[in-house]
């Protein structure tokens, strides 16, 4: 269990090791679910298969909305990348080498943590699929609303500070990107936006399409993508 500063109960996360000693790289899994709901046992597929594959993997959980609004959720996030760094030795992993896995609104979240964060605190890689990297895209978006708290209207600095892309500088984590092109709730401009803000921040980024998936296909049966993160993890994370 970890627990944020501003946070009233403690978080659980599942930690799913592989064998041997270690020590390990890490990577965190952030759940989606439109902010408001979801649950770690949703990335419990991808928590086994990263473990078979040398990782350790901290599936946490995140206080949700409308309960909680930002930025109490990547406050969560930046307190799990802390409980990592500080329990190293018994989670047997190697501080240094951290990655954070996201997809849809955990995927906001794992990118807010590769950019908003403090530096010192930002993950060594970042793995975000279905990324809504611009919230002000969504002006009308009820889910958005529940994170906020807030209409864009009235909180345009707000809705900014939520929004991924405003926070990209030449310090934010290199990025591994996938999208269907047919996904209608978060759409792929969001991804490309992200790209191109990161490539010319001079930050590795790479943008892996699925062609004629959406939203839902793209988090169950989008295997290639998932081969290509766990090659991008393992340049960065395992050297």
């Amino acid at each position: 269990t970890y627990t944020a500063d501003d946070a009233p109960t403690p978080l659980q996360a599942i930690v799913t090791r592989p064998a041997g000693a270690g020590p390990f790289p890490a990577v965190v899994l952030i759940h989606g679910g439109g902010w408001t709901g979801g649950a770690p046992d949703d990335m419990a597929p991808l928590a086994e298969r990263l473990a078979q594959q040398g990782f350790v993997a901290f599936n946490m959980a995140y206080r949700l909305a409308p309960g909680a609004r930002h930025p109490a959720q990547i406050n969560d996030v930046a307190t799990a990348l802390d409980y990592l760094r500080a329990h190293a030795a018994a989670l047997h992993i190697d501080p240094t080498r951290i990655g954070v896995w996201g997809y849809s609104a955990g995927a906001h979240l794992a990118a807010l943590a590769g950019t908003r964060l403090p530096e010192a605190q930002r993950p060594q890689a970042v793995v975000a699929g279905g990324l809504p990297a611009d919230l002000r895209k969504y002006p009308k978006s009820p889910l958005i609303a529940k994170l906020m708290g807030t209409s864009l209207a009235d909180d345009p600095a707000g809705w900014a500070d939520a929004s991924p892309v405003t926070h990209v500088d030449a310090g934010s984590a290199p990025m591994w990107l996938y999208h269907g092109t047919w996904d209608w709730i978060v759409g792929v401009d969001n991804a490309q936006l992200m790209h191109t803000t990161l490539s010319q921040a001079g930050v590795e980024s790479t943008l892996y399409l699925i062609s004629g998936y959406g939203h839902f296909a793209t988090f169950l049966w989008s295997r290639g993508a998932e081969d290509g993160a766990l090659q991008f993890l393992r340049r960065h994370l395992m050297p």
